[in-house]
């Protein structure tokens, strides 16, 4: 966290201006790719039944769309470099660098939520096959923007823009730039949930993919953007921050070219891409990523060397400057790519079920059936495969420097990241959309099972052993973020005991009772959300009642007994209400559906509430019991201490009490 100068020589010896002249000539590069290659291929034109909505809208989209990406990027890379490539004061205070960094992201803030506002314009446009001249009306294009689902992804991602805006000029801490840096990452999701990939077939995996694609490209392209632009302006620990984000490109390329692999294997067929223009478009940004991926690795890897040997970081920043141009040109393709219509998307016409789905169900769910139909979730399973193995890689790490570690954490950890696997990934994850029944065993699963094991597992404590400590006059690493997260402000909020249970024990009755269900059983995205809000609202409810690791809250035994007694009643009685209800809770869609194996859509909503109000009992049962085993170590610990303090101090506190009742007696006495 030293404020002081750069002590390598040679970084300040790098000049150069900045990097404006570079991203313009990049962002021309990459229009005219897109507009070059969506004339060529003719657009989503070519999709029968989609009127022609004009040339300025047809190219307008694209130039819009190449410049939002390109302004996304900048934001979100150079909050990156200001929230973990380069240090803050010691004070928590952003350093020169960093705060010159957050003001590039401010700038680059305003021109994404002036692009993702203009998009609103021409996407509404396109979706209805106008001019975009003819929407220049309010009226008219509240009409539209309400009816088509995209303009309103382009709507909400320009509100986000605009709190980046406000947000870069007034933070001046390293814990706020950090909040930013995550609000610019989630400001990719809205277009990318309701895009082309959103609808048709396959349209689960198309979606998760693209999620991963778009966060890989934008720390990518961002990030060395930022990085650039830091060696451009003679920033401090240069060596430092391209070290960090050689390796944090490293894994953003890894997740571009898999989730690319996986998008691209769900829209063209292995046959189609020497056949058709998406195909084609599909090669070619293959070639260009694998290119740039070999390329900047190999280059970052001899600058940095040189870097640290004290040759100046002119080699860095001359190739970093290739390497973005060619980035920007593949932005430009990868925008050609989203108004090239798949083959899949013309010839395919999907059933109901997997319209509504984005897959078929093979029958009636059986015991057999859910355990052998799977469909992989590329979100959430992968997020279990990853958690299980970054877990068992710190074990290894303290076993081999002779250090134990609990086999029963580890085996917590390991079976609730198996149950997260199970729940969204198994026949119970396949048919959770499809019957409220299955989706409440995936609700009990996620709320109450997978957090309870999680929190026994300690993640904290394991990582604060296994990761190295910063020395005294050494950046902040991973670890000092790790602490700073567990002791920040929001997460004192979160695990309030009043804040924990109402997220706990009231998104039953808020999701489920206001309407917010019947409304997210529709869209892919939400699904996603509702299962991100069932782990977080039952691991910040769990952590500070049975959490091995140190809570930012510490609370007494009782307080924690008290927490789990007061949620029981709660459960039980949403269980019982379910069981009773006379309406079905998302009946357009279920009925939508037609599932034939569901006849009686009430009878199988009081099925979904037995299995609630049955299934809560064994967690509560759980919970109770390594509450009070815990409970019962901390006396036992508690009586040690006061053996090994007698043991060194005699017996002198009871010698003093007894002084005290004989000198109490003795007044007594004389009066």
């Amino acid at each position: 966290m030293s404020t002081e100068a750069d002590p390598e020589p040679g970084v300040r010896a790098s000049r150069g201006a900045g990097i404006a002249p570079l991203l313009t000539v990049g962002a021309l590069l990459g229009i005219v790719v897109a507009v070059g290659l969506v004339a060529m291929t003719g657009g989503l034109g070519a999709v029968a039944g989609i009127s022609d909505p004009g040339p300025l809208t047809t190219y307008g989209i694209t130039v819009v769309r190449v410049a939002a990406d390109l302004a996304s990027a900048v934001c979100i890379g150079s909050l990156l470099l200001a929230a973990f490539l380069v240090p803050p004061q010691r004070s928590g205070t952003l350093a020169v660098d960093g705060y010159a960094a957050v003001r590039t992201a401010g700038r680059a803030a305003w021109a994404w939520f002036v692009f993702a506002l203009t998009s609103v314009f021409f996407v509404a446009a396109d979706g209805a096959g106008r001019p975009v001249t003819e929407l220049l009306a309010p009226e008219v294009l509240i009409n539209f923007v309400g009816a088509i689902e995209q303009p309103k992804a382009w709507l909400i991602t320009s509100g986000i823009a605009l709190l980046l805006v406000v947000g870069c000029r007034v933070v001046l801490t390293w814990g706020w730039t950090t909040v930013l840096f995550f609000v610019s990452v989630f400001g990719l999701i809205p277009v990318a949930v309701t895009g082309h990939s959103a609808s048709g077939g396959s349209h689960d995996l198309a979606t998760n993919s693209l999620l991963y694609h778009l966060l890989g490209a934008a720390l990518w392209v961002g990030g060395l953007i930022a990085l650039l632009a830091h060696g451009r302006r003679r920033g401090a620990y240069l060596t430092l921050a391209a070290t960090r984000f050689s390796k944090i490109a490293l894994v953003a390329w890894i997740v571009m070219a898999l989730s690319g692999v996986v998008n691209a294997l769900v829209r063209v067929a292995p046959g189609d891409l020497l056949t058709t223009d998406y195909g084609l478009l599909v090669l070619a940004k293959v070639v260009l990523l694998l290119m740039l991926g070999v390329f900047g690795q190999q280059q970052r890897s001899r600058s940095i060397t040189g870097l640290r040997d004290g040759e100046g970081g002119g080699q860095l920043l001359r190739l970093a400057g290739v390497e973005v141009l060619i980035m920007l040109a593949t932005i430009g393709l990868a925008a050609a790519l989203a108004r090239t219509p798949p083959p899949a998307e013309i010839a395919a016409q999907p059933s109901t079920v997997e319209l509504l789905l984005g897959y078929e169900l093979s029958g009636e769910p059986t015991f057999w059936t859910l355990l052998t139909a799977w469909r992989f979730d590329l979100i959430y399973g992968t997020a279990a495969i990853v958690l299980a193995g970054l877990y068992l890689a710190g074990v290894l790490r303290l076993r081999r420097r002779g250090d134990a570690w609990p086999v029963g954490r580890t085996w917590a950890w390991v079976l609730g990241c198996a149950m997260l696997l199970v729940a969204t990934s198994s026949g119970i994850g396949r048919y959770s959309p499809s019957m409220f029944s299955m989706h409440m065993v995936s609700h009990m699963f996620l709320s109450m099972g997978v957090p309870v094991l999680l929190v026994l597992g300690g993640p904290v404590t394991l990582a604060l052993r296994a990761l190295q400590t910063a020395g005294r006059d050494a950046p902040p690493g991973p670890r000092e973020w790790l602490l700073a997260l567990v002791h920040s402000p929001v997460t004192r909020v979160l695990t309030n005991p009043v804040v924990a249970t109402l997220l706990f024990v009231g998104s039953f009755y808020g999701l489920y009772y206001s309407g917010m269900f019947d409304s997210a059983l529709n869209y892919h995205w939400a699904h996603l959300a509702m299962k991100a809000h069932f782990l977080l609202a039952g691991y910040v409810f769990y952590w500070p009642v049975i959490g091995i690791d140190p809570s930012p809250r510490r609370l007494p035994h009782l307080a924690k007994l008290g927490m789990v007694f007061a949620s029981m009643p709660f459960h039980a009685f949403f269980g019982v209400t379910l069981m009773n209800m006379q309406t079905v809770i998302g009946e357009p869609f279920y009925r939508g559906l037609g599932l034939p194996w569901v006849e009686d859509l009430l009878l199988d909503q009081r099925t979904g509430g037995g299995i609630a109000w049955a299934t809560g009992e064994i967690p509560v049962v759980i919970v109770m019991v390594a509450l009070l085993v815990q409970w019962a170590r901390a006396d036992d610990r508690e009586a040690r201490r006061r053996d090994r303090r007698e043991d060194v101090t005699g017996d002198q506190d009871l010698a003093a009490y007894n002084a005290m009742l004989k000198e109490l007696a003795s007044g007594n006495r004389r009066e």
